[in-house]
């Protein structure tokens, strides 16, 4: 994965500067930042989904599980 340093950082702001100009250039970093944002909540809510759903099933295991167990203990008695 390739790593971005200070520099490389420095030379896209100033291209977005001199491209958007003065006036454009900080609606565009808050527009950025929105659509950022608004990406991590929606992986963050996808996230939760699937775990949600893993736990569920989990536990629909462990029920099955837990009562074969004691069918089998049943018929052992």
């Amino acid at each position: 994965m390739p790593q971005i340093g200070w520099l490389e950082i420095l030379a896209v702001v100033i291209i977005a500067i001199l491209v958007l100009g003065p006036k454009e250039f900080p609606i565009a970093l808050k527009k950025i930042g929105s659509y950022i944002g608004k990406l991590k909540n929606t992986f963050s809510s996808f996230q939760r989904e699937i775990s949600s759903v893993s736990n569920e099933i989990d536990l629909e295991k462990n029920i099955t599980k837990d009562d074969d167990l004691k069918e089998k203990n049943k018929i052992d008695d």
